[in-house]
């Protein structure tokens, strides 16, 4: 019996326990045997009873692998077993393969055959055990396959089994995928012993690959499995196809070709299903299998096992194939289907696929095998085209060289007039415009460059041309409408030879447009003619069409020029279309809106039927009840564009806090970008016509879908920051920021709307903001002022939208466009506490973000000065700490930089997201972080001690942070510690006290002088409530700090009159007469000076020089200063206000103390002012009364009781004087001896306030001063005089004009027989006389008016006065040349006019011209022909000429002398 028989019977047989302790009693003791007799003795004991399949799984048990299957997915191929010296192992090898030669030789087989008969036993008894259909193995069944290999790979080690032989017994029983997988990974079965032994593999191949794909595994194991059997064999594909063989036999040269072709019949079956049109579930399930096999690609791209020239053999074949995968669309088909081919239309499949395969790809390899495949193949359009939008949207250089590639195409197509090139960069062109701005130029830029000007591509000669419109014209019936508009509004350039051509092209594209039913005159006023966006329908263009002339409007107050013309000349869209969208029914607001502006405007110029307008006006009354009674009309598809828009956005949350790559993420923007198209589409910029965005407050959009989507953007900008700087520091963000910003600029309707918030929610909400909307808020304010010049100017709410936009003029005009960074700068408030701490918020979150995000050469192209300078000036403001550092101009302990730039962390931005630590931690650790500090360095961020002025100047007194002894302490830290001493360089001082008065001075006057009238008046600073009072306080203390300085200096003239050469500076461009603006400003900035003197020393204004040990008065600059300036302004004029007056004299008497003799310093500069500075003279004169105790006090203080100086008593003589009488009764007084202005102007001042004088009894007073001090009556008639002007320019009504005539009429009537009042009215004379001094004290405006002084007094003169005025010299040509003045002024319109809100008695001047030329023709008349000269004769008849040929004529009648011809004929 053999031994297997033996071991099957002996469990049967019957022995019992004694016989067995028996027996075991009765046995030999062990003998110790060797390793080799053991070994022996093992193998015949397994020989007596062995299975060979078990056996196989028992040797695989003790392999070093088992229990390892893990591995088996950590690569596609493994390498050999690590042979350890193990007995046992040993020994299960070593008896497996005996007891297989045993066999073999009882059954007469090789041993090879019966090894390989056992293991395909044993896998097949494995792999049927569950449904043939299923694809994969059970955990159980890949545990028992792994063991098995193992001891199959021990037998192919010993070389007892044969592969070729295995793979070709298991294809005859329907192999398993993943079973090939496990032979292959474990080197025991080669790919290429698969198609070697039989053609259909290949096939076989595909169909398993297929079926895996299509698997939806339930489990996350079934899941890894599945990957890794689909990318291990794909690698080994791709390895056995494009890896270079050293063998050179025909079998080898056809194996790669069988791994070719499986990889391309799996990419067929993927572009397949990509595009079959079939049920939901069955694409649902398409889209799985499809997904499986696009992931595979990408783990064969990053696999380390492939070679990387492999890789890009592979990259370009796959390509290649995408490219030309069934071209069953002609050209034409292109052409008409291009618009639904756009990037964010096309498949996220199959852009991720092309992803995959360019990765490996610069932007120039790519367009160019693009080029040799189009020249080569026929192509597949829609992935031709699908794939030059993926490439433009994740390749940021592949605008310029898409431009190259078309500039080669077009220049190859009319060199060789090759239309294939045509067409081609016709179709690139456009693809690329349908992407929008933000990646390539619109399509109609793109033809106006080529084709639009004699340079073009077809401008060389005619056949050229020819060529082109041969072109167009065979492109007319497959192209759609809006390219055929581009081409007529945009047409090529020919020359006006030629234009015929042109025309023939025009008439059939218009016909085609009319087949289409699109004619392009009734086109849309602003419709899109880019090429960019698809057809729209009528009422939807008239609907923008509505917005964008709303829009224009708001902006420019006018009506569109479009607008204006459709009404005349496109008369049946404007009433059919354009109307009807305007004056769609709605509840109208309380307040009027740009929309019901724009109705009105439109229907004040006729425009609108009064028809359509009543009935438009009842519907609005309809709309209103409606919604009272709850029913609304709901937002047409506008809440389904929000919900996509944020899922969107949500999405791109996603991909920045997973650390997606640039391509994801710029993938995912177009996405947006083409969400925001549909919504907001945009007009065209020629239509448009404007490069800067003007800025309204207070005015909301009236598009409700735009304000939400704007709202949209914003939220989700914000969240998208946060969600990034969670995972990264804005330098390892990438450059989705960047991108984003770029989107808004291709969208102006939203980047108007976004800015029109933005400019609304900083200064009314800013406070109220959390901090992931400040962080949010200033990173995109700072991608704005990064984009540069693809962003637009800004124009500020208080200026006018044609101010010049030019950058020289941003400095100089205050009016002129801003940068977006600067202009949005201006809207972030520093008046209050809350808003100086939001500032500060929004400028520290905006300053770490642009110095973490920039490189350090490119730092100020990431943050703007602005937001710097007003950093600079709050941190010391609000962190006293900060002080301590010495401003922004110590030192501070810089951070290193990352090799990209930005902030290593930890570092600043790492603290201010850090919710743990305060605003104040955050602020100062910015504050002393060296890149920041050495930005101060820089000319553009330096605060200079002006603009800090400024900004003090604008805080509301009553709510700032800082408590009024905080404010003057920080205040004297800014200006003695911080700009005193600082270079003038650097925006500071230089030491110089003076220096700093003027800049002090010159911001009070700013702040006066430009108001920031764009704020609204919730948050505009009220001028009562100000720093100016603190800001004067510095001002006071370093004017006396100034003088206590000057008057210590030993030599040398004191150049103490900074004062006067401010107000100098500022007034040195005398105001044009004409100019009523240049007369206001004037008036305003010398107010505002004079306030500001007004509060300093009156000391200041009076300089002391020094001449060797003398030292005198320096009037001349204050002598200067009235003359030239105070007397513009003066109300009344002729005489300074009191104030003035007594501080110019408080000053002469306090700076007269400094001189050895003050009595003799002040005689000699009242001396002085009463030659050159009459105005003051007078004043002083008039003001007297009030000044003699303040004068007499100030002058006791200063010379212990002294009598007055000898001028200062002069004053009070003619004072006294002029006091008696008035108050005699016959008025006769001894008359000081004193200049005759300075006793007319203290006698009319008595005269005109004083009210117990009888009329009557004035001329006979008047008539003592007549006879010895004619001067004196003559000067009094011009006070006179001017009182009559004041009356006419100011409201005082009739009774007033008729008293001042009184008085000038008395005084005429005695000085009517002398000429020396007419000199009064002869201001631009320049023959000297004592009355010239007139002139300089009155104003510019009087001395105008002069001429209607005369009219008003000549006509109301007795018939004897003027008889005897007549007779006086002069007195005929001084009445005609005012007469011409009169009249002149009429024409120009600058005489007085009467008040629209006046007393009933007002005087209309008019009267007085009509009575004028009466008194003229009359007064010629009587005059004699001899009272004036030839040349006076001459010139008036001339100038009469001109304005009264009447008086003209009179005067050559009357004044001519008598012709003597007729009687020496007589004679």
């Amino acid at each position: 019996m053999s031994l297997e028989a033996s071991s099957v019977l002996a469990p049967s047989q019957k022995t019992s326990l004694s016989s067995l302790l028996a027996s075991r009693a009765g046995k030999r003791p062990r003998e110790h045997l060797s390793g080799e007799e053991l070994q022996e003795a093992a193998i015949q004991l397994l020989n007596s009873n062995q299975n060979l399949s078990d056996l196989l799984l028992e040797v695989g048990q003790h392999s070093p692998k088992f229990g390892k299957v893990d591995h088996y997915w950590d690569s596609g191929e493994r390498d050999a077993f690590d042979h350890r010296p193990d007995p046992v192992q040993k020994t299960g090898a070593s008896f497996l393969l005996s007891e297989l030669k045993r066999q073999s030789q009882e059954l007469g087989v090789p041993v090879g055959v019966l090894s390989v008969k056992v293991v395909l036993e044993r896998v097949l008894e494995l792999t049927t055990e569950r449904d043939e259909d299923h694809v994969l193995l059970t955990s159980a069944q890949r545990a028992q396959l792994c063991v098995l290999l193992q001891s199959t790979r021990e037998l192919l080690s010993l070389g007892t089994f044969s592969p070729r032989l295995l793979w070709q017994e298991y294809w005859k029983a329907q192999p398993k995928l993943e079973v090939i997988y496990h032979l292959h990974a474990e080197n025991i079965l080669a790919l290429e012993d698969l198609f070697e032994s039989n053609d259909d593999v290949g096939s076989w191949l595909v169909k398993k690959f297929q079926a895996l794909c299509g698997l939806l595994p339930s489990q996350e194991e079934e899941e890894l499995t599945k990957q890794k059997i689909l990318s291990t064999v794909m690698c080994a594909l791709v390895r056995g196809g494009f890896e270079e063989a050293q063998d050179t036999a025909s079998s080898s040269r056809r194996f790669p070709q069988r791994c070719c072709s499986v990889l391309d019949n799996m990419l067929s079956w993927l572009l397949d299903s990509l595009s079959s049109s079939q049920g939901p579930q069955e694409q649902e399930e398409g889209k799985a299998a499809a997904m499986a096999w696009v992931g595979v690609f990408e783990a064969c791209v990053s696999h380390a096992s492939v070679l990387g020239q492999a890789l890009r053999r592979f990259s370009t074949r796959s390509l290649t194939h995408i490219l030309t995968h069934c071209p069953r669309l002609k050209v034409s088909d292109a052409i008409a289907m291009q618009n639904n081919w756009t990037f964010a239309k096309t498949n996220p499949l199959l852009t991720s696929l092309f992803c995959k395969l360019c990765v490996l790809f610069s932007m120039e390899e790519l367009l160019s095998h693009l080029q040799q495949v189009l020249e080569t193949h026929e192509v597949n359009w829609q992935h031709v085209l699908s794939c030059l939008s993926t490439l433009l949207v994740y390749h940021s250089d592949g605008q310029p060289c898409l431009k190259e590639m078309l500039s080669r195409l077009l220049s190859l197509a009319f060199e060789a007039y090759d239309l294939e090139s045509m067409i081609t960069a016709f179709l690139l062109a456009r693809q690329g415009a349908l992407e929008g701005s933000a990646l390539f130029p619109s399509y109609s830029d793109w033809f106006k460059l080529a084709f639009g000007g004699a340079s073009g591509y077809h401008g060389n000669s005619k056949k050229s041309l020819v060529f082109l419109l041969k072109f167009l014209s065979d492109l007319v019936p497959f192209d759609p409408p809006q390219y055929l508009k581009v081409h007529i509004l945009h047409p090529p350039y020919v020359p006006a030879k030629h234009r015929a051509l042109l025309q023939e092209y025009v008439s059939l594209a218009k016909t085609r447009l009319a087949d289409l039913k699109v004619s392009v005159e009734e086109m849309g006023l602003y419709e899109d003619v880019t090429g960019a966006a698809p057809t729209v329908q009528p009422q939807h263009q008239a609907q923008q069409d509505v917005e964008k002339a709303i829009s224009l409007f708001e902006s420019t107050g006018k009506i569109s020029a479009m607008v204006m013309e459709a009404s005349i000349f496109r008369r049946p869209y404007f009433l059919s279309r354009f109307l009807p969208a305007l004056l769609t029914p709605r509840v109208l607001p309380v307040k009027a809106d740009a929309r019901m502006n724009f109705i009105e405007a439109l229907r004040r110029a006729d425009k609108i039927p009064s028809a359509v307008y009543s009935s438009y006006t009842d519907s609005c009354h309809s709309e209103s009840q409606r919604q009272q009674c709850g029913v609304v009309r709901p937002l047409e598809g506008s809440e389904a564009v929000l919900a996509v828009l944020r899922s969107q956005l949500q999405e791109l949350r996603r991909l920045l806090s997973s650390g997606a790559n640039h391509g994801d993420v710029s993938a995912q923007l177009a996405r947006i970008s083409d969400t925001l198209s549909g919504a907001s589409p945009e007009p065209p910029e020629e239509a448009v016509g404007h490069h800067v965005i003007q800025l309204q407050t207070g005015t909301l959009c009236s598009n409700e879908l735009q304000t939400r989507l704007v709202n949209a953007l914003l939220r989700g900008f914000c969240q998208c920051l946060l969600d990034a700087s969670k995972a990264n520091p804005p330098n390892r963000q990438g450059t989705w920021a960047a991108q984003f910003v770029k989107l808004l600029l291709g969208h102006r309707r939203l980047l108007t709307s976004l800015l029109h918030r933005l400019w609304d929610l900083l200064p009314q909400q800013g406070p109220s903001l959390g901090a992931a909307h400040v962080l949010g808020l200033a990173a995109l304010l700072v991608q704005l002022h990064a984009a540069g010049p693809l962003c637009p100017m800004v124009q500020l709410p208080s200026s006018s939208p044609t101010t010049s936009s030019s950058p020289s003029s941003s400095s100089l005009d205050p009016c002129a466009p801003l940068p977006v960074s600067e202009a949005l700068n201006a809207a972030l408030l520093s008046h209050t506490s809350d808003h100086m701490n939001f500032s500060l918020r929004f400028c520290v979150a905006a300053v770490s973000y642009g110095l973490c995000s920039s490189h350090p050469e490119g730092v100020q192209q990431c943050i703007p000065s602005g937001l710097y300078k007003k950093l600079v000036y709050l941190v010391p403001r609000l962190v006293p700490e900060a002080r301590a550092e010495g401003g922004c101009k110590g030192r501070g302990q810089p951070e290193h930089l990352q090799p990209g730039g930005g902030v290593e962390e930890p570092g600043v931005w790492s603290r201010l997201t850090d919710p743990t630590v305060t605003l104040t931690a955050s602020v100062l650790e910015l504050w002393r972080y060296g890149p920041f500090r050495s930005l101060q360095k820089l000319p553009a961020y330096q605060l200079s001690f002006p603009e800090w002025l400024a900004l003090e100047l604008r805080v509301q007194r009553s709510q700032d942070a800082l408590s009024d002894p905080q404010r003057q302490e920080y205040e004297q830290w800014a200006c003695e510690q911080l700009y005193l001493p600082t270079a003038l360089g650097q925006g500071g001082c230089g030491g110089d006290v003076q220096s700093a008065c003027t800049h002090i001075l010159n911001a009070i006057m700013d702040m006066s002088t430009r108001p920031q009238s764009w704020l609204s008046p919730v948050h505009s600073v009220p001028l009562t409530d100000t720093c100016l009072p603190d800001v004067l306080s510095r001002l006071q203390e370093m004017v006396c700090e100034l003088q206590m300085t000057l008057r210590f200096q030993s030599s040398g003239r004191a150049d103490g009159h900074f004062l006067f050469d401010v107000v100098a500076g500022r007034c040195s461009k005398s105001p044009d007469s004409q100019d009523l603006g240049s007369e206001l400003s004037l008036q305003q900035t010398l107010h505002t000076w004079n306030r500001v003197t007004l509060a300093l020393p009156a000391l200041s204004l009076i300089p002391v020089k020094t001449e060797g040990a003398k030292r005198s008065l320096d009037c001349q600059p204050l002598i200067e200063h009235v003359n030239l300036y105070q007397r513009k302004v003066c109300s009344p004029a002729g005489l300074l206000p009191y104030p003035l007056t007594a501080h110019f004299l408080r000053g002469i008497v306090g700076a007269s103390m400094c001189c050895e003799r003050p009595a003799a310093s002040i005689n000699r500069a009242v001396s002085q002012i009463s030659q050159q500075c009459p105005l003051l003279l007078a004043s002083a004169g008039h003001w007297w009364g009030h000044l003699s105790p303040v004068l007499g006090s100030q002058w006791n203080r200063g010379s212990d009781g002294d009598f007055l100086p000898e001028k200062l008593q002069q004053l009070a003589d003619c004072h006294s004087w002029a006091c008696r009488w008035v108050s005699s009764s016959t008025g006769q007084s001894e008359v000081p001896f004193a200049p005759a202005l300075l006793l007319a102007a203290c006698l009319h001042q008595q005269w005109t306030s004083g009210l117990d004088i009888s009329p009557r009894s004035s001329p006979e007073r008047l008539a003592q001063l007549q006879q010895h001090h004619r001067p004196v009556l003559v000067f009094l008639l011009f006070f006179c005089m001017s009182d009559l002007l004041t009356a006419y320019l100011g409201p005082q009504g009739a009774e007033s004009v008729k008293q001042a005539q009184q008085q000038c009429c008395d005084i005429l009537t005695l000085l009517v027989d002398s000429a020396d009042w007419l000199h009064l009215f002869h201001s631009q004379s320049t023959e000297q006389n004592q009355y010239q001094c007139a002139t300089i004290i009155s104003t510019e405006e009087n001395n105008r008016l002069m001429p209607l002084a005369f009219y008003s007094l000549v006509p109301s003169l007795d018939a004897a006065v003027l008889n005897s005025a007549v007779s006086a010299p002069r007195f005929l040509y001084t009445a005609v040349l005012s007469y011409c003045k009169l009249l002149q002024l009429f024409l120009d319109g600058e005489t007085p006019k009467p008040r629209p809100v006046s007393p009933p008695q007002q005087m209309d001047v008019s009267q007085v011209l009509s009575r004028a030329q009466q008194v003229l023709l009359k007064i010629i008349i009587l005059s004699s022909p001899g009272c004036l000269t030839h040349t006076q004769r001459t010139e008036l008849e001339e100038l009469c000429g001109e304005l009264d040929p009447e008086v003209a004529a009179t005067l050559s009648m009357q004044l001519s002398p008598p012709d003597l011809s007729q009687e020496m004929d007589f004679l």
